[in-house]
């Protein structure tokens, strides 16, 4: 007789391998419809585990799982080496994994970490609840960072989305400039919805022009920045100023105003999301709304083994500022910076 395999009872409970594989070895990353589905399964194929295999598991494996949107995006690397560093204060060992602002390969790395038994998981999640739920009803320890999911009550740590962008349209308009561009992340994310949010906000309490073709939809990556800062720049009545939600977008709108020989910091106002080191070294220096990505990291990991140790951490919002440099120009009729 042909032997029962673990693939014949994630496929007659209609679940991945990975995962039968963490129901039938007691791993508690399940959530109860999937321990039901496969318990059932190998009941009635008459499955017996390999009592070996099952004895090989540990309470603790000292690794924990970090997914982000984008390895390409210098703040998130720059995030990935803080979160690093501060697990290895206590002796964990970063998984990592790139998201490339997909769902679905965000996904497909919560189940390759959660089947490699990480202690903890640390994320900036893409999607809705609906895409996290499987993560949420693990019991695997959980933190949210940079992005957060609505209605859960999973512990986080975010900048303050709202500061720092107000503060750059107020400069941007004590300066004069009344069609200030704004390249917005994708409303998918807590990030692109709350930055939109406040500038839709801030243009509301100035004199600024409130036009909707004032406002392209990216989706952080550069070349929707450089899309962005092609449709604002051809419009009939092209902004002063540009205000891009992040540094990838940013990057991609930059190079579309060098390719159009267009002088930023002269011709063009530029202000820029997250104030990574390439910023400061372009001539000018790009005006840019900041915060601290390395106590971001730091923080995440501080909540993060606090949550493994059973307890139930409260959120962090860190602030955020503007810096102001030499991408803001003021325009006849506004104030020197």
């Amino acid at each position: 007789m042909r032997s029962v395999t673990i693939r014949n009872v994630a496929d007659l409970a209609g679940v991945s391998v990975a995962t039968a594989s963490r129901v039938l070895s007691g791993h508690p990353s399940t959530s109860e419809v999937a321990r039901s589905a496969v318990n059932n399964a190998a009941t009635a194929l008459g499955f017996r585990p390999n009592a070996q295999a099952r004895s090989l598991r540990k309470t603790s494996t000292q690794t924990i799982g970090l997914v982000l949107p984008d390895v390409r995006n210098p703040f998130f690397a720059d995030l990935a080496h803080a979160v690093e560093q501060r697990a290895r204060d206590f002796k964990y060992l970063t998984l990592f994994g790139n998201a490339n602002e997909d769902a679905e390969q965000q996904d497909r790395y919560f189940d390759i970490m959660l089947t490699q038994r990480v202690d903890g998981l640390i994320a900036a999640p893409q999607g809705n609840l609906a895409d996290l739920q499987a993560v949420l009803d693990s019991g695997v320890p959980t933190v949210f960072v940079d992005r957060v999911i609505s209605d859960t009550t999973v512990p986080s740590v975010t900048p303050d989305n709202v500061t720092g962008v107000q503060e750059a349209v107020r400069h941007l308009t004590n300066l004069g400039h009344r069609r200030i561009g704004y390249i917005a992340g994708p409303q998918s994310t807590s990030t692109g919805r709350e930055r939109l949010a406040a500038f839709q906000s801030a243009l509301a309490d100035t004199n600024a022009d409130d036009d909707a073709d004032l406002i392209f939809f990216g989706d952080f990556q550069a070349a929707s920045g450089a899309a962005g800062a092609h449709h604002l720049l051809e419009l009939p009545h092209p902004p002063t100023a540009l205000l891009a939600a992040d540094s990838l977008m940013s990057i991609g709108a930059i190079g579309v105003c060098n390719e159009r020989g267009l002088a930023i910091g002269s011709d063009l106002a530029f202000v820029a999301y997250d104030d990574i080191e390439a910023f400061s070294l372009i001539n000018p220096a790009l005006t840019v709304i900041a915060h601290d990505v390395n106590a971001m990291g730091r923080l995440a990991v501080d909540l993060l083994t606090q949550v493994i140790a059973g307890e139930t951490p409260e959120s962090v919002i860190l602030p955020s500022r503007l810096i102001v440099r030499g991408s803001t120009p003021s325009l006849p009729g506004g104030r020197t910076p």
